[in-house]
């Protein structure tokens, strides 16, 4: 029995919502570095774990394994010796990432802002 998936509503402030486990997905701390490297180009692994400073190469492969499962991430790999896998964003992921990445200018940009904020509860 093939499902309507166009049809379907999704509502994150449900607790049953599927949507949620995408959501906490795609804005895990790995995932949204792992798709802002992305949106770069393709990476091998070990390129997009120098690329992702400080991710684990378990947390790495957990991440692009639940960024593939949710159609992000493709993983293209060549049957070589060694072998070769790239990873590179699908147009679902290349969308996502459009949206993340001024979430991340925003953040850059506002450090001072935050570090004054900090300093100032830090002092309370």
């Amino acid at each position: 029995m093939e499902e309507d998936f166009e049809t379907l509503v999704a509502d994150v402030f449900s607790r049953k919502c599927t949507s949620r486990t995408v959501l906490e997905t795609i804005t895990g701390r790995w995932a949204i570095l792992a798709l802002a490297a992305l949106y770069e180009g393709p990476y091998r692994f070990n390129a997009l774990r120098r690329r992702v400073d400080g991710v684990s190469e378990k947390m790495l492969s957990q991440t692009l394994q639940a960024l593939e499962r949710d159609g992000m991430v493709l993983r293209e790999a060549e049957h070589t010796i060694p072998p070769r896998v790239e990873y590179s964003l699908t147009p679902l992921g290349r969308e996502a990432a459009e949206h993340l990445l001024p979430l991340i200018t925003w953040v850059e940009d506002r450090m001072p802002q935050v570090m004054s904020a900090r300093e100032d509860y830090q002092g309370r």
